[in-house]
């Protein structure tokens, strides 16, 4: 069941890279899609708004031309009005024409200086106007000499005639002019609103279907991620199974080491104390042999060999003092041992502990020794305080804060340094030394049970660092050693902020 449901995880990370895969590719393309159509959009409303700008150039020089015809018009009705009737109001609109005539020609130029042939057009009309106006104040002039009325005002008019007809051919021809120009532009204006309308549709349409493809991809990633979610299901059902069984496997397992720990360190008591017994024995035997060795000195000293004398006086004693010191260092093995056994079957308490109080009552219970060390243990801050079994937690920092005094180097004052601070769900205490150090070859084996590391000049069996590991494991925290040769040792203890239900 496991293994089925693995390769159906498996097969969900195979479609879940795919899935990233194709929406990775699907999101560029997009993106890439909508930076073109945007870009597109740019230039073509950039060149549309120029076009229209043109446009309306086109516009206005239209109308500047129509401005000059419609000048031109009143000028020559004014003037005929005047011609027939010699009324004075027509030779006033007659002067405005005249004169906005020029002014318009100007205009219509200034509007037209990108084109050469509407300046050429102008060139040419210039001319055409000024001769027209002089052949008309010549002809209104004689008008106004005239005072009996002799001078033929038709022919007046009439003699007018083919210069105006010159300049409303030149006005045509600026009018077609524009016009021509006008109607490319709008042209130009309709293709752009035309591509224009094109690169949004089919922008649009392209990214519709990219959604609906997303969106299709997303629908198959999500009936994947159900069936990976099931078969994780399954999994995590069948794995809270197993590591069930595993537990209580070791759990027996585990009992089973206790109780042959006890069950050995009992069984060699009985002999040790035999041992420890018969030892007493052998010394007390030994003490009438050593009687009766002197008197023979004394007596018959022919009766007595070297050999005899050196063993009852020299080498039964040395025996005797060396199978007391095995059987001393064989007991508090064997007590060491039934420690750990029993530590290992206690029921942890979790109940609040302050860890600066805790500490300082350690260095209190140590003051005898730092004093005869000339040393000091120093707590830097406030300690974190733990839930947690407080005689465990207890044991922990005495055997480390004790293991540090023990080992700080001679001639140097001793200085250990305490401190705590949280990392997340954890708490972080340091106990740091200016001691003899540890070779970081070392770091390991300080740790191991019956295992000592430097110089064997301070009593100990190799228990304690063993004992607190074991203890910080079952807490749920780690411990480590940073430290080097005569530069000191720092002990990092992990615990949890609170202890963890069995």
């Amino acid at each position: 069941m496991i293994t089925a449901a693995a390769a159906l995880l498996g097969g969900g990370d195979r479609s879940d890279l795919a899935f990233r895969r194709w929406l990775v590719a699907a999101v560029g393309l997009v993106i890439f899609v909508l930076l073109s159509a945007s870009v597109a959009t740019v230039i073509l409303v950039s060149q549309s708004q120029d076009i229209t700008r043109w446009v309306n150039h086109t516009y206005q020089a239209q109308r500047a031309v129509n401005d000059m015809r419609v000048s031109l018009a009143r000028d020559e009705s004014a003037r005929r009005g005047f011609l027939i009737t010699r009324d004075a109001f027509y030779m006033n609109a007659y002067r405005e024409s005249a004169t906005a005539l020029p002014r318009e020609l100007e205009r219509f130029g200034a509007l037209t200086a990108d084109n050469p042939r509407q300046q050429e057009a102008v060139a040419r009309l210039q001319p055409l106007i000024t001769a027209k106006q002089n052949e008309q104040e010549n002809s209104l002039e004689a008008a106004s000499g005239d005072a009996r009325g002799q001078i033929d005002s038709v022919t007046l008019v009439r003699e007018n005639r083919a210069s105006a007809l010159r300049i409303r051919n030149a006005l045509n021809g600026m009018m077609d002019e524009e016009g021509r120009l006008l109607a490319e532009r709008t042209d130009a204006q309709t293709s752009h609103a035309t591509m224009l309308l094109l690169v949004v549709l089919s922008s649009s349409v392209l990214v519709a279907l990219l959604a609906a493809a997303a969106f299709l991809l997303v629908r198959r990633y999500a009936a994947d991620l159900d069936r990976s979610q099931a078969a994780l299901k399954l999994l995590n059902s069948g794995l809270e199974d197993e590591v069930g069984r595993r537990t209580a496997d070791l759990l027996r397992a585990n009992e089973e080491i206790q109780r042959f720990a006890y069950i050995v360190s009992h069984d060699l008591r009985s002999p040790l104390v035999n041992v420890m017994g018969f030892t007493s024995e052998l010394e007390s035997a030994a003490k009438p042999l050593r009687e009766l060795v002197a008197r023979l000195k004394a007596e018959a000293p022919n009766l007595l060999t070297r050999q005899a004398t050196e063993a009852v006086e020299l080498d039964l004693p040395e025996s005797i003092t060396f199978i007391r010191s095995s059987t001393q260092k064989m007991d508090r093995l064997i007590n060491a041992i039934l420690r750990l056994s029993r530590e290992g079957r206690r029921n942890l308490a979790s109940e609040t502990v302050g860890m600066g109080a805790l500490i300082d009552g350690i260095v209190a219970s140590l003051k005898q020794q730092t004093d005869a060390r000339e040393a000091t243990i120093q707590v830097e801050g406030a300690l974190p305080d733990l839930v947690n079994d407080r005689l465990a937690v207890e044991q922990v920092f005495s055997n480390v804060v004790e293991n540090a005094l023990k080992y700080l180097k001679p001639g140097r004052p001793g200085r250990i340094l305490v401190r705590g601070r949280t990392e997340g769900a954890m708490q972080l205490y340091e106990v740091e030394d200016n001691g003899r150090g540890i070779d970081p070859k070392d770091h390991e084996r300080v740790f191991e049970l019956f295992r000592r590391a430097g110089a064997q000049d301070q009593p100990g069996e190799g228990i304690g660092l063993a004992h607190v590991r074991a203890l910080v494991y079952r807490l749920g925290g780690t411990i480590t050693v940073e430290s080097e040769l005569d530069r000191g040792a720092t002990f990092r203890i992990s615990l949890p902020q609170v202890l963890a239900k069995a």
